[in-house]
């Protein structure tokens, strides 16, 4: 929806009904990610795309059904027939497409909605089950929700899974039973995320920074691999980061902290265990607002890391933050074993969780972030 936002705007507040077409799914070679929109006006006007062109005159007709009935649809486009001429996807691919109406009375928190597209994270979560609920949402922003689904156990489990997409900037969508289980499908939502993904930047081209590359793409973050020496930082060593940086780590760092790209979303794994690195680099990110940094080493070059960062003036509360040696107790040896435990301790400090086995804890599973976002929950 962020592409056409700009053509939405007036159209609202002319206070004429008009349509959204959003990507909800794909399969094999779809040509558009999920989240990518078009939208029809109540004039007839189309703007913005679904699948690049192969079935935009079906998915017009049917904006157009939407706009006249004021009910919501969701329709599947898959391969064309043998003769070219069906409605379908060239490609091969197949797409789910989910068509709402948009007025103000279907959508009253539309213009906070896109205020908070430009400049907060926001994230919609609709049935796109067809049933009486379809086209049902809730919206959750990081310190409120509104909206429901009909049932408060489902909404709590939407709102929970929204709130970790919405940290990490995906969009998917979610199956629950009809009160919030997970492991039924009777209740397909579509959570679109309205945010950056989360950035996890990894200094040092060592083998585990090619494995904790690797889960930390898989987690759902922007991925930096970053080393000063250009024989080992190259995209044929870590074809699974977004870039592959050669620079020296805290010069990295430094410009990335002027471009405001640093903030309490984002992971920094030291794994370069090299004091000329490690300390310049470290003394930088500890003063960041950084949600997670960790340093590779062992007890000895942690000790000795602490003392020449101390000696640079940092104190004791930043100090504290600093993870080292990385990752959690896991007996980790391999590299894909030592990201394991890398990613766990990531995900135990995001959510404020102690790491232990389930089977020694007790209580709530998830936390309390569902709780305090429901106590500010319209009634």
């Amino acid at each position: 929806m962020r592409d056409v936002l700009d053509h939405l705007r007036p159209w609202y507040r002319d206070g004429e009904r008009f349509a959204v077409a959003t990507v909800i799914d794909t399969f094999r070679s779809a040509p558009r990610l999920p989240g990518a929109a078009m939208a029809v006006s109540a004039a007839g006007e189309a703007v913005g795309s679904v699948s690049g062109g192969c079935v935009e005159g079906a998915v017009y007709e049917l904006a157009r059904e939407v706009i006249e009935t004021g009910r919501p649809a969701v329709a599947r486009y898959g391969v064309a027939d043998d003769d070219a001429f069906a409605v379908g996807l060239t490609c091969g691919g197949i797409i789910d497409i989910l068509v709402q109406p948009v007025d103000a009375a279907t959508f009253t928190e539309f213009d906070e909605v896109a205020a908070s597209i430009d400049t907060n994270p926001v994230a919609i979560a609709t049935v796109v089950s067809p049933g009486t609920t379809l086209g049902e949402r809730i919206i959750v922003w990081p310190d409120r929700v509104s909206g429901g689904l009909g049932d408060a156990t489902l909404d709590a489990a939407v709102i929970e899974d929204a709130v970790a997409m919405l940290e990490q900037g995906t969009t998917a969508v979610r199956h629950y039973g009809p009160r919030g289980e997970r492991m039924r499908d009777e209740i397909a939502v579509f959570v679109q995320s309205f945010a950056p993904p989360a950035r996890m930047v990894v200094f040092g081209a060592i083998d585990f920074a090619a494995a904790v590359a690797r889960i930390g793409k898989f987690l759902g973050y922007h991925v930096t691999v970053c080393d000063a020496r250009p024989v080992f930082a190259t995209r044929k060593r870590f074809p699974d980061a977004d870039e592959v940086v050669v620079d020296w780590p805290h010069r990295y760092l430094a410009a990335a902290i002027d471009q405001n790209l640093i903030d309490g979303r984002t992971a920094l794994c030291v794994l370069t265990h090299d004091p000329k690195f490690d300390v310049p680099l470290l003394e930088l990110a500890l003063r960041t607002e950084a949600g997670f940094i960790g340093a590779m080493g062992s007890r000895r070059t942690h000790d000795d890391r602490l003392a020449q960062l101390r000696e640079l003036g940092l104190t004791k509360a930043e100090l504290s933050r600093l993870a080292s040696p990385i990752g959690l107790d896991l007996g980790a040896r391999t590299p894909e074993e030592t990201a394991v435990s890398i990613a766990a301790e990531i995900i135990a400090a995001r959510w404020g969780a102690t790491g232990r086995p389930l089977s020694n804890t007790t209580g709530r599973i998830h936390g309390e972030s569902v709780d305090h976002l429901q106590s500010v929950q319209p009634e």
